[in-house]
């Protein structure tokens, strides 16, 4: 597969680049950022963390705002940041921000005019690690994170595909989206309504409080809730998968911040102790 070269920009003795390329699993041009330490580029394969955004945000909102590379070149971390969404003119889109393009929700769309190109989580596990691993100096040592509807992505994937990723964490998630306007209006949309028992089911296969009270295989996770974010109790839920994690005994590091709300100001702040959290879990396995 091709891909080409939009962007370069060096960073912290590292390089910041963004590519595109025809995606076969979205049918259409999707774009991504990845974020090379140093060491990638001594001869070192280096372990990756996916970053997932959340509503309206693309592949470039992660790496020109959150701060990471300083931890990610000390730590030798790379970091590939994706779009939300398939994107452009024959992709179908809704007026809304929380439905179509950026809010791709990361599931797989059954529904049509959906189903298409909105085939998000196929893209993720598997279309998007195989072009990281195959392109550049990395291992298949991988860890996933996200913020918001990223958040929601980061925890379902991992909670479904525990051999494929070393650790988890998640700003401010949508952590029950089954019983979120948010998660209700994208799932009715891409999943159908779940009225029928087969939907229903689709529903709760992404629902991360379903996948961890169910958990038999655990990956380490790590959770960070500003307790000043407008959409805590209405779409966020944060104590549904508190109570999940408690059924299962699933370890999951949660901690509410006082102060903080829903913004890149909450996930700069705390975004080298998610980079850290991960680097002891990478090297649980390299070492």
């Amino acid at each position: 597969m091709t891909i080409t070269n939009v962007t370069t920009n060096k960073c912290f003795g590292g390089w910041h680049k963004q590519y595109s390329h025809q995606s076969k699993t979205v049918n259409c041009t999707m774009r991504f950022t990845i974020y090379l330490p140093p060491q990638a580029l001594n001869g070192q394969k280096v372990p990756v963390l996916y970053w997932l955004s959340g509503l309206t945000c693309s592949d470039e909102n992660f790496m020109q705002k959150a701060g990471a590379f300083r931890a990610a070149a000390e730590l030798g971390i790379a970091i590939v940041a994706t779009d939300t969404s398939p994107r452009g003119d024959d992709v179908v889109d809704d007026d809304n921000y929380d439905l179509g393009q950026g809010a791709g929700f990361y599931v797989n769309a059954t529904q049509q005019p959906w189903a298409k190109h909105y085939q998000m989580y196929d893209y993720i596990v598997d279309e998007l690690p195989h072009i990281i691993e195959k392109n550049f100096p990395v291992l298949n040592v991988r860890a996933i994170s996200g913020h918001s509807m990223g958040g929601h992505g980061a925890l379902t994937i991992a909670l479904k595909n525990p051999h494929r990723y070393c650790s988890v964490s998640a700003f401010s998630p949508i952590c029950n989206p089954s019983n979120s306007p948010w998660g209700q209006k994208a799932f009715t949309a891409y999943l159908g309504s779940q009225k029928i028992a087969k939907n229903k089911e689709n529903w709760l296969a992404y629902d991360a409080c379903e996948l961890m009270k169910k958990a038999k295989h655990f990956v380490p996770a790590k959770v960070d809730q500003g307790q000043a974010d407008d959409f805590l109790i209405e779409q966020l839920m944060p104590e549904n998968l508190i109570f999940a994690a408690k059924t299962s005994c699933y370890p999951l590091e949660f901690q509410y911040h006082q102060g903080y709300d829903h913004s890149y100001f909450f996930i700069s702040s705390f975004i080298e102790q998610h980079l850290h959290f991960h680097a002891m879990n990478f090297g649980k396995l390299i070492d």
